[in-house]
């Protein structure tokens, strides 16, 4: 398959080549990303680290990019209080609105003018695809934050609406921070409901000393879809990173996150949450590199799979000799609803220095039948019970998310996709 695809994805680069956009990727640049994509082969299940991840969608997909867009988006949530909105359609603006004070925000057709050149984290084997957007991407959004600025929330919202036949979309991020700079963002994927679409993303998040970004990822696309996702994080001297990510769609999903915490006292947490139905397949690379010393790190996943869904979450953190004083935690749980579904959690240390204090959980069952006897034991339902449960079970990542109308919006996503009980309804 590997071979066959390649070839195809030559050819189809060959025969838009000419009409892709130089002011957002050199050609030069996009050659030799898709010489090095070559080189390393297209992700395969016997991959180590993509054996969870559903990979049937590359075998059919058109790769180069999606051409023709509808008049009209769907419908879309409001945006949450404190956000301007930008929204792009299949990889390219659609529509915006002005930069909060300190911000200075770039689509490609103004990078001429100012914005600095970037290039996508692409060395590790997980990171691969990125070099697939490197390759196709149409348009590119650059987001820079002055120093010591307290900056007014961003929202990128991500709407997918061609199908894979007719061409992928392929979102491109960069986000800076500057010295003592804080700012939140929310980065949305949505997609139509019937569409087979595939969405390709690339992000790269820069913090310089000192500076904190919050940042809430929610992949909502349709059923049918097909997310792959690359983001590279660099983090420097005493620099925070509060990463949220809530997964609930697309037949497909893999994520792959690499966070180098490479300046002393940087701190970085993953907070996860996964929400697999049906057949959909739901996966999360996670790796957070400790290379300067006293740098803290802490992942957290909580992933629910039901019928014949799987969701997976493989979390890595490697210590370097340079770390000393390294602290980091890790808990991974997963909740198993149904006889044919799959919860996979692969916790991993690589620890090369001393002084160091390292910890990591990973539990995956079915509901705890103490706690639903104690529910059914004061009248409630079954059916609400379990939902109930789960619910709860979640709740230990959504409840971090700061904004209450983007947790509302959330909430009432993962409950729609818990068949809409009333119950629940009647909680947010």
């Amino acid at each position: 398959m590997n071979a066959a695809v390649l070839n195809r994805l030559k050819e189809e680069f060959g025969a838009v080549r000419a009409a892709l956009p130089e002011h957002v990727i050199g050609a030069e640049r996009r050659g030799q990303a898709l010489e090095a994509l070559c080189a390393q082969g297209l992700p395969v299940t016997r991959d180590e680290n993509w054996r969870y991840t559903d990979l049937r969608s590359l075998e059919q997909a058109r790769f180069a990019p999606a051409q023709t867009q509808p008049a009209v988006l769907p419908s879309l949530p409001a945006t949450p209080e404190g956000f301007v909105r930008y929204v792009f359609l299949d990889g390219r603006l659609h529509s915006q609105a002005g930069a909060p004070h300190g911000v200075a925000v770039r689509t490609a057709h103004s990078e001429q003018a100012g914005a600095a050149p970037w290039r996508l984290e692409t060395r590790l084997p997980e990171a691969r695809l990125a070099l697939l957007n490197e390759t196709f991407a149409t348009e590119a959004v650059s987001i820079e934050v002055a120093p010591d600025t307290q900056a007014a929330g961003i929202e990128l919202l991500f709407v997918a609406s061609a199908a894979a036949a007719e061409g992928a979309s392929y979102p491109r991020v960069r986000l800076a921070l500057g010295t003592g700079a804080r700012m939140s963002l929310i980065e949305r994927h949505l997609g139509r409901a019937e569409a087979h679409s595939l969405v390709n993303s690339a992000v790269q998040v820069e913090l310089a000393a000192h500076a904190a970004l919050t940042h809430y990822r929610v992949q909502q696309l349709g059923a049918q879809a097909a997310w792959f996702d690359t983001l590279s994080a660099n983090l420097a001297a005493e620099a925070r990173y509060d990463l949220l990510a809530v997964g609930a769609g697309a037949l497909s999903a893999r994520s792959t996150v690499h966070a180098r915490l490479s300046g002393r006292g940087a701190a970085m947490s993953l907070s996860a949450a996964a929400l697999a139905d049906g057949q959909q397949s739901l996966d999360l690379y996670a790796l957070s590199e400790h290379i300067a010393p006293h740098t803290r790190t802490a992942q957290t996943f909580r992933g629910i799979a039901s019928n014949r869904a799987r969701a997976a979450f493989n979390g890595k953190v490697i210590v370097r000799e340079s770390a000393r004083g390294t602290d980091s935690r890790q808990s991974l749980r997963g909740l198993l609803d149904g006889a044919q579904c799959e919860i996979d959690l692969r916790p991993q240390l690589e620890i090369y220095t001393d002084e160091v204090r390292c910890s990591h959980g990973a539990t995956a069952g079915k509901l705890d039948e103490n706690m639903l006897f104690y529910l059914l034991s004061r009248g409630i339902a079954p059916e609400v019970a379990q939902h109930l449960l789960k619910w709860a079970f979640l709740e230990d990542v959504i409840a971090k998310i700061a904004p209450s109308d983007l947790r509302r919006q959330i909430e009432t996503t993962l409950v729609g996709q818990m068949r809409e009980l009333d119950t629940l309804k009647e909680l947010l």
